[in-house]
């Protein structure tokens, strides 16, 4: 607890604290400064107040250090919908795995779902590398809720202590893993496009975009607080290989909560209008600024249909609004990982390499020779895409027979 102290004794009234406080929380009553409950502790007053009439004080409560062993493994959360689990949990497995390996303990899965669904998911999870999937099972797991997810979570992490819990920044995983690292009083960095150990501190090392993209922020948690927790984009990482003969553990835990404890119901599920699917597409053409108005991305949808690809965009693309934000490639849309990307008249911002980069072959075609998307462009056009387009688009009818 904080509390900030006016001493009126030694007060002047000369009011040079209520401008400094940004949370309008000063006043001044009877030629005396006071304080109301809009003050949040920030100290601001304290450092120009020019005779030392306020002092804040805080109750410094040490930091819960984990005793030595009791925190161990790596936990990736399980995700699954419409009865598959979702690619970004393969994603994370094998990532995790990789993480689990430098700290020299298991990885492990966690699901949460109805009990009929248990056997398949946790298999999926073992045939892509958990050695142990902590299961909570039970009816109020079925269609995706915040509150019986959160506490199932909660739960297993109070009871078996993982070092690091790895969730898919998805709409479910951005939902409750937040709630999650509140309940428990972690860290929690979100949208992760890389994951380390450190080999000194042997913390996890969670890399992430900042200020628009235009920096990268690696970021420790404080040893004092675990979990360490950080949710990751999809197709960030790749997906380890399957093996249906890996062998593993599945550990059942019920879900200590009733239906009365939940404060949701799900009436029905509605589809939104969202038909193109960038997160799994192979192939992905995409458009940028140079496109200069909607009806001209019917050029790139004439080869995206060629080669049976999703059509995609830029950012500038879509802020002009050309195209719909769901087509959005880079930081603020879809991170993509295709195996073939076309950036047509995409300059190729840090931004929008964020999204793409990790694409296995890379087809830049744009007027500009320095434009940035060629530094890492598998294969570049140096020409306009209007000319460029439709060219490819009738060569590739010719090979494939379309």
């Amino acid at each position: 607890m904080a509390e900030l102290i006016i001493d009126k004794e030694t007060c002047t009234g000369c009011e040079a604290c209520v401008p400094s406080c940004p949370f309008g929380a000063l006043r001044m009553e009877d030629g005396l400064a006071v304080v109301d409950e809009k003050c949040t502790f920030c100290g601001a007053c304290v450092d120009v107040c020019p005779v030392a009439s306020i002092t804040l004080t805080k109750d410094e409560k040490a930091a819960p250090t984990p005793e030595a062993g009791e925190y161990k493994d790596v936990w990736v959360f399980i995700e699954h919908e419409e009865g598959r689990v979702s690619t970004v949990s393969f994603e994370l497995l094998g990532e995790g795995a990789i993480l689990a390996r430098d700290l020299g303990c298991r990885l492990c899965g966690m699901l949460f779902c109805d009990p009929k669904a248990v056997e398949a998911h946790a298999a999926e999870a073992v045939a892509h590398g958990a050695e142990i999937v902590y299961v909570m099972e039970s009816p109020l797991l079925g269609p995706y809720r915040t509150d019986p997810y959160a506490r199932a979570a909660v739960d297993l992490i109070r009871k078996y202590k993982p070092e690091i819990v790895l969730f898919g920044a998805t709409t479910q995983g951005r939902d409750f893993a937040g709630t999650v690292a509140t309940t428990l009083e972690a860290g929690l960095t979100a949208d992760c496009t890389g994951l380390a150990i450190d080999p000194e501190t042997k913390f996890l090392k969670q890399t992430r975009p900042a200020f628009g993209g235009n920096i990268m922020a690696t970021i420790l948690d404080y040893p004092g607080y675990r979990p360490q927790m950080s949710t990751v984009r999809p197709k960030v990482f790749a997906m380890p290989a399957r093996d249906a003969g890996r062998k593993g553990r599945v550990v059942r835990e019920p879900l200590a909560m009733t239906e009365d404890e939940v404060r949701t119901k799900v009436l029905e599920f509605v589809k939104g209008e969202e038909t193109v699917n960038l997160a799994d597409a192979e192939i992905i053409v995409s458009g940028g600024r140079a496109m200069g108005c909607a009806e001209n991305f019917k050029v790139l949808q004439e080869l995206a249909d060629t080669l049976k690809a999703a059509l995609g965009a830029s950012r500038a693309a879509v802020d002009a609004g050309w195209i719909p934000y769901h087509h959005q490639v880079g930081q603020t849309g879809r991170t993509v990982r295709p195996k073939i990307y076309f950036a047509c008249g995409i300059s190729g911002s840090v931004q929008h390499q964020a999204g793409m980069k990790t694409s296995d072959i890379i087809v830049a075609i744009n007027k500009d020779p320095d434009a940035p998307i060629f530094q890492i462009a598998t294969y570049g056009i140096v020409g306009d895409l209007f000319q460029v387009v439709p060219l490819l688009a009738q060569e590739f009818k010719k090979r494939l027979g379309r």
